[in-house]
């Protein structure tokens, strides 16, 4: 208990403090869950992640029944829980609500948005764009995605609807566990879209009031990421089936033979 505590209090500091044992361990493995540190489908086993975490059976199972609840693990009978499996279908379909719901609380930010609130974008925007690429902090490798999480949170915090800041809190932790884990694949030299110009782009339309030009930025912004990710699955599978088609190959050149 005493690790899962110590390992709470060096959480992010935009984070709020967990509560509980509880809170503690779901916050770590949330995050595991959606750095793709646990392969979809795979075997959430107690004793190990009991020593992983530093706490008890009781905390654990809490957590892992809250994140069963928010669809990024999954409770499979007797049997105890595993990672959530992923699939294209499910990420097109995160990705189109998402579209439809962050624009409709980044049009209610632009709205009720003051000049603190502006302020706050652009200090998200500067830490993002001083972020090292992901995969590149070893000493933080998370640094990144916090960044990019916290500069799309700025971006709706003036949203007056909190049930509607939720679901999109929501949506955008299965957005992002999507992203990292088809990112895993493709090393930061082959990428070729300028986030960080999409970043801006979005920002500076916000701060500007315009509408219309932000809402379709974000639009097609978070088109490019599904985009990206479908190529990477269609990419993982070839692989995957390759060494079979090589199979295949060798026992029909047999048979002709």
């Amino acid at each position: 208990m005493k690790r899962a505590v110590a390992a709470a209090q060096r959480r992010d500091a935009s984070e709020p403090a967990p509560r509980t044992i509880a809170d503690a361990v779901h916050g770590r493995l949330r995050a595991d869950l959606m750095a793709g540190r646990f392969g979809p489908g795979e075997a959430l086993r107690l004793e190990p992640l009991m020593a992983r975490y530093g706490c008890g059976i009781s905390p654990l199972r809490e957590a892992l029944n809250r994140l069963a609840s928010e669809r990024l693990a999954r409770a499979v009978g007797q049997r105890g829980f595993q990672a959530a499996p992923v699939s294209l279908a499910e990420m097109w379909d995160v990705v189109r609500l998402r579209q439809k719901l962050e624009g409709e609380a980044l049009a209610a930010a632009m709205e009720a948005g003051d000049a603190r609130w502006e302020s706050e974008i652009l200090a998200a925007f500067h830490r993002l764009a001083k972020a090292p690429p992901p995969g590149r902090d070893r000493a933080d490798p998370d640094s990144w995605e916090r960044s990019h999480r916290d500069f799309h949170a700025a971006l709706i915090a003036a949203c007056p609807s909190a049930w509607l800041l939720h679901f999109v809190g929501i949506l955008y932790g299965h957005t992002e566990r999507y992203r990292r884990i088809r990112f895993e694949r493709t090393m930061p030299k082959k990428l070729v879209r300028d986030v960080e110009a999409e970043h801006r782009a979005l920002m500076e339309a916000v701060l500007a009031r315009d509408k219309r030009r932000a809402l379709r930025l974000l639009t097609e912004h978070l088109e490019k990421t599904g985009s990206f990710i479908a190529r990477e699955f269609s990419a993982a599978q070839a692989e995957a089936e390759a060494p079979r088609r090589r199979v295949r190959a060798r026992s029909r050149a047999g048979a002709a033979a």
